[in-house]
């Protein structure tokens, strides 16, 4: 059974929420979030977020990129 790990996105398109569910047991280097039709890339920082009283990781948005057809 995985876990999912609540994340804070910061930055990129302001139609994403901040607070994303990472359906993995383990922290990843990069998330890539689809919206449209491209992918919304986000990078790890060493920053924590806290919410309601829930520690955070920080992602930061990078770049966005095109689905291929």
């Amino acid at each position: 059974m995985s876990q999912c790990l609540l994340v804070f996105l910061k930055g990129g398109p302001s139609d994403i929420p901040e607070i994303h569910g990472v359906k993995s047991g383990s922290i990843e280097e990069r998330l890539k979030i689809p919206r449209g039709n491209g992918y919304e890339h986000f990078e790890i920082t060493p920053d924590f977020e806290d919410v309601g009283g829930v520690r955070m990781r920080v992602y930061q948005w990078s770049y966005r990129t095109a689905i291929a057809e």
